[in-house]
């Protein structure tokens, strides 16, 4: 099962503030141990969103939002994606995890949809699309 780790950000995050050598030191050691484990995928920490845009929705409309954007506990400021036998795995593994902030923060799990979550709404022909576009980018 894939799920996707959030790091939610923080009032610091937001604010730019680095991390202390400490702690990439210790969430470099962290990450290895994933990697050892088989189960990291892809991580990385992300910039504040005051270097961030987001484009709105609605219907053939597109609107382009600058950053900053408001309410920091719903934003995020860093992420991996983990391969894992189930979200007890996850959860444990997120409570090794140092704490990715100065300061008191959250680590949120999302599992990632699979195709075969779709029934029958997946054709063989979507199927194949998506089987294809994965294998493109080397996700197969």
């Amino acid at each position: 099962m894939r799920v996707v780790v959030f790091v939610k950000a923080t009032t610091d995050s937001e604010e730019g503030m680095q991390p202390t050598t400490a702690m990439l030191e210790e969430m470099g050691r962290y990450n290895e141990q994933l990697i050892k484990a088989g189960i990291m995928l892809a991580g990385d920490g992300l910039k504040p969103t005051s270097q961030a845009k987001r484009v709105a929705f609605d219907g053939a409309s597109r609107m382009v939002i600058d950053g900053p954007f408001s309410e920091t506990k719903e934003l995020v400021a860093g992420y991996w994606i983990w391969d894992v036998r189930d979200m007890d795995q996850a959860v444990e593994w997120v409570k090794r995890c140092p704490n990715p902030m100065p300061g008191p923060s959250e680590i949120e799990i999302r599992p990632v949809y699979e195709l075969s979550d779709f029934g029958e709404a997946l054709t063989p022909e979507v199927a194949g699309l998506h089987n294809r576009n994965r294998e493109a980018t080397g996700e197969a």
